[in-house]
């Protein structure tokens, strides 16, 4: 079995499917406290996905569930590029240091997104959704 076979079994869709929501919520655990600002768009961007994923389980035949999916994870790229250098460094006591597990995470989760991008563009994984 090739790859591209593997990355078009309906399980293997479903599953990546429902880890949409990995990338838009991989930050560290004190971007999620209330005095924040960050806790909201991975909200958002996760009840896009949500809807989408729902109508995309109920075999809906039109594109825009799938277009909502393009866009949250573009826009977890994008939104993260500006938010990475001004949380690249934390200040601790005066002193700054640089904030490696942002940096980190937020790497990942662009990779991530990166990747959902490109395989929920597949016209093979769309189609292979339909007929399962």
């Amino acid at each position: 079995m090739s790859m591209r076979q593997f990355l078009i079994n309906p399980k293997v869709i479903t599953t990546i499917l429902i880890l949409q929501f990995v990338p838009l919520v991989l930050f560290p655990p004190a971007s999620f406290a209330a005095t924040t600002q960050e806790w909201w768009l991975p909200l958002l961007m996760a009840v896009l996905i949500m809807i989408a994923i729902i109508q995309i389980f109920r075999k809906a035949t039109t594109i825009w569930p799938w277009n909502l999916l393009s866009f949250s994870q573009g826009f977890n790229i994008i939104s993260r590029l500006m938010m990475i250098m001004p949380h690249a460094i934390r200040n601790e006591n005066g002193a700054q240091f640089f904030n490696g597990q942002y940096v980190f995470l937020s790497l990942i989760a662009m990779a991530l997104s990166a990747f959902m991008l490109w395989y929920t563009e597949l016209p093979e994984v769309r189609l292979g959704f339909l007929r399962d």
